[in-house]
């Protein structure tokens, strides 16, 4: 089945060459009003697949059950699950208490049996529908489920926007902090539990719904758990700065995402109960891509930030600067897929 105009998630400052990163998906041209999620700041887990070979199953991930392999979509690698297929996501220490998972799918192309197309575990053991006692948090095109341990938040979406879901990409996140529980898909917030009490374990276990090679496939495009670290304005008095992977772009563009407008209000708030605080927009990248490149794009980004604060929130220009850094000043090595990620960040340094 060939997919067109797939897209992998947008992350802060990429590459110029588009490693990592991408456009915002197809349809989402704004964001609601309820929408507030934030990704957290230091990055446990990250794949987009490109370092995996066609036809293998990942490395990075431990196959559980099912039929899985990675294929190349558009030019992109992408996990193809053809059946009800299982992995678990290794994370190298157990899942803090307040964390972010970003999920991003490609919905079956198709309605199919299956009501959902992706279910997330808190943990490494694989569950089943008929299982209780853990919460899970379930998406698809036809609806959303967040439910275990006692709770369940559920909701079927209306027979016109499932079929319009029908084989197209969606970004699918989730925000954990202590018991509460939170679920968005492109822009939504869907659910909001208090008493969810998502398992904080080692791993994840995903579980994909795929129904057959062609129409019924499921593919996941990117994955990113990181844990949600200080509020902007307590990091800058700590340390006098705080990095985000929350202000998205497109591909090699300094058009800022939609999906960005809860992390620019968290920095515009700060601005604006603080009067007296002066900051640096950092525009910072990964090593993938010539350095001037890199440089030039990381200025572009960084200037569009403090542009926006002036003109959505109303911080006088007085009190910003914003420079390129490109990679330059890497956060951690470049050595892992996490490392690159983390690196590609703006940054609000205190003057």
């Amino acid at each position: 089945m060939k997919v067109s105009g797939i897209t992998l998630a947008a992350l802060v400052l990429g590459s110029t060459l588009g490693v990592a990163q991408s456009a915002t998906p197809p349809g989402v041209k704004q964001v609601s009003a309820n929408y507030d999620f934030v990704p957290g700041q230091r990055t446990l887990f990250y794949t987009d697949f490109t370092d995996e070979e066609v036809g293998n199953f990942p490395r990075r991930l431990q196959f559980k059950s099912g039929s899985m392999e990675v294929v190349e979509l558009d030019g992109k690698r992408a996990l193809k699950a053809s059946d009800p297929s299982g992995f678990v996501v290794p994370l190298p220490e157990v899942l803090p208490q307040k964390f972010t998972i970003e999920i991003d799918v490609i919905n079956r192309n198709s309605m199919g049996a299956a009501a959902h197309t992706v279910k997330i575990y808190g943990g490494i053991l694989p569950r089943t529908d008929i299982d209780v006692d853990r919460t899970r948090v379930v998406y698809g095109h036809l609806g959303y489920e967040i439910s275990g341990g006692g709770t369940k938040s559920e909701t079927y979406f209306p027979s016109e926007e499932a079929h319009a879901a029908m084989g197209q990409p969606v970004s699918v996140r989730v925000l954990g902090d202590s018991a509460y529980l939170k679920l968005y898909a492109d822009g939504r917030r869907l659910s909001n539990v208090p008493n969810a009490n998502f398992l904080r374990g080692k791993g994840l276990y995903i579980a994909l719904e795929g129904r057959n090679a062609e129409s019924g496939a499921v593919y996941v495009t990117r994955i990113r758990v990181a844990e949600s670290q200080r509020t902007i304005y307590d990091a800058l008095k700590a340390t006098g700065r705080w990095a985000t992977q929350g202000i998205l772009f497109e591909t090699g563009k300094s058009e800022i995402s939609p999906e960005s407008a809860p992390t620019l209000k968290q920095i515009g708030d700060a601005l604006k109960e603080h009067a007296d605080l002066r900051v640096r927009i950092e525009g910072h990248t990964d090593n993938v891509g010539t350095p001037a490149a890199n440089l030039a794009l990381s200025e572009a980004r960084a200037l569009a930030v403090k542009n926006r604060l002036v003109s959505d929130y109303g911080i006088d220009a007085s009190r910003l600067e914003s420079v390129g850094l490109g990679d330059t000043k890497p956060a951690t090595p470049n050595t892992t897929p996490e490392g690159r990620a983390n690196n590609r960040r703006v940054e609000v340094v205190k003057l």
